[in-house]
């Protein structure tokens, strides 16, 4: 049963996955630095057992819309050109409302700046006009032949000469405080 449980699953992402690259194609384009709103709708297997949105499909819908993003602005066929590709590094999420079987709703995805390593990405759910629930996402880029992107080198590819916004103080917080952060396994007796 887990089996079949888990093949809908990863069916459903691939589903999920599909219609959006159809759909980015025949969207307006966007620059990078623009702000992206992708539109979804709570299928019945994002529900968890209260009957809302589970918790983690959160995560997994931020990638699809961040994937929106780099499509609809072209760097995604420019990273697969060079070999790159994204990879997650931090992130948060508060929640704010629920979101149900059958809901509408969108994710606002927009760049809110960058250090020497990572790109800081802000994405908003928002159903109607009431936001449910906010993310700020910590980004790196990695080559497919070993190594890492540099944000220099990003920024070059995505033609972006200006500077960075100022991150939010507390953004920059978070992002220094996950340096302390290690696996401290505990003893077993």
């Amino acid at each position: 049963m887990a089996a079949i449980w888990s093949l809908g699953y990863r069916m459903s992402l691939l589903l999920r996955l599909i219609l959006l690259l159809l759909s980015s194609a025949r969207r307006s384009r966007l620059h990078v630095l623009d702000t992206c709103v992708t539109p979804f709708r709570v299928w019945i297997n994002d529900l968890d057992v209260l009957l809302h949105m589970n918790n983690g499909r959160y995560f997994t819908i931020l990638d699809l819309a961040r994937v929106d993003l780099m499509m609809r602005s072209g760097l995604w066929r420019q990273l697969r050109a060079e070999g790159w590709y994204p990879v997650v590094t931090l992130e948060t999420l508060r929640f704010h409302r629920s979101l149900e079987l059958g809901d509408r709703y969108d994710v606002h995805t927009r760049v809110i700046g960058w250090d020497e390593k990572h790109v800081f990405i802000e994405q908003g759910f928002v159903r109607g006009d009431v936001q449910v629930a906010l993310a700020v996402v910590r980004a790196r880029f990695l080559k497919r032949k070993g190594g890492t992107v540099t944000t220099a080198e990003l920024l070059a590819l995505a033609a972006i000469t200006q500077a960075s916004p100022v991150l939010p103080e507390w953004v920059a917080s978070w992002s220094e405080a996950e340096g302390g952060m290690a696996f401290q396994p505990s003893s077993s007796t």
